[in-house]
């Protein structure tokens, strides 16, 4: 299926919501995770997200090269053009931009959908994360509130950080109380006050409930995704809404068990973030299958090896396939398995 369109996103979305799951959202960083993530999806039954962040984006244009927007668009333009062969809808997506990578990154990826949108056509990405999280509050949503109006002239969407994540993604790292990875009611109503409720333009909440990116054995984070739940029902009491307000995303799920997972999706929470699970499962594989034909992709003692074995193909669709039962695992997990759109 083509990339979604604005209005098929915010069907994914809805839906989601009113049925109790969520969408993951993977990051990729290459073509094989890129088409991982479509084998997964398909074998699945699943529409999903597929995001890139800075540093994806940086590797997408080549690594010896600074050039994120470039890497961001021939990655966008790749995916459009290969998602046509797969039976299910995915929505495209930028993870964590701060402050510092706004004017060459998220802005001028803008200012191309802008263009295709001139030209009668969709948006390029279907939604934007800008990350504030290093920043005060005030001016996180300060900054919130100026991009918000653009995606919604492009029928895009906003994604904000309300809150801290813990740990490090793509190099964006904080390091702070334990109390600021933890977003307060009072936040979530400076947001609001800032945002609204979709009148000024559509936008998702990574509200923090304890999390941290990267790695961590279990009980070393103390996810609290109850909170989620007394954070909506306390906005909609103030404002006079419906159930969830708010729709919320998930980051730094790594190691989180399937009831903490399943407490947050049933808290409003429509998009969950993947990363570090489909990275090792795309690694290991890759260890593994050297390990295996060691004789065969390293030419040994004066031999010559087998180019059937270390053709980059070999190993890639090993890895691959991989990956996509991971992307698989994560649809079940979320629930959003057999839920496509085109089902």
């Amino acid at each position: 299926m083509p990339i979604a369109t604005p209005e098929q996103y915010a069907e994914m979305l809805d839906t989601a919501k009113a049925k109790g799951f969520a969408f993951p959202a993977f990051n990729v960083s290459s073509s094989q995770t890129l088409n991982a993530v479509l084998q997964g999806l398909t074998e699945s039954g699943s529409d999903g997200i597929i995001q890139v962040t800075t540093g994806g984006a940086d590797y997408f244009a080549g690594h010896t090269v600074k050039a994120r927007a470039t890497g961001a668009l021939a990655f966008a333009k790749f995916a459009h053009e290969v998602a046509k062969s797969y039976p299910v809808t995915v929505a495209l997506h930028t993870d964590h931009c701060p402050k510092n990578a706004l004017d060459d990154f998220v802005y001028p990826l803008i200012a191309a959908s802008e263009e295709e949108v001139k030209a009668g056509r969709n948006p390029i990405f279907q939604s934007h994360m800008w990350d504030g999280s290093a920043v005060p509050l005030e001016e996180n949503l300060e900054i919130a509130k100026e991009i918000l109006p653009k995606l919604k002239n492009i029928n895009a969407i906003l994604e904000v950080e309300i809150g801290v994540v813990g740990g490090e993604e793509d190099g964006v790292k904080h390091e702070g109380s334990n109390e600021a990875l933890y977003t307060t009611l009072n936040d979530a109503v400076a947001a609001v006050e800032a945002l609204g409720l979709g009148e000024q333009g559509r936008y998702m909440a990574a509200l923090t409930f304890g999390n941290v990116h990267g790695v961590y054995k279990p009980g070393n984070v103390k996810l609290r995704p109850a909170l989620l739940k007394e954070i909506q029902d306390g906005l909609a009491a103030k404002y006079g809404t419906g159930d969830k307000p708010l729709d919320l995303v998930f980051h730094g799920g790594s190691g989180s068990t399937d009831d903490e997972i399943a407490e947050a999706v049933a808290n409003g929470v429509v998009k969950m973030n993947i990363d570090t699970d489909t990275q090792y499962a795309f690694t290991r594989s890759i260890a593994g299958y050297m390990f295996s034909n060691y004789d065969g992709v390293l030419k040994v003692d004066g031999e010559v090896g087998n180019k059937k074995q270390y053709d980059p193909r070999a190993w890639g669709k090993v890895a691959e396939s991989a990956m996509a039962v991971r992307v698989g695992e994560s649809t079940r997990q979320l629930g959003s398995a057999g839920n496509s759109l085109t089902a």
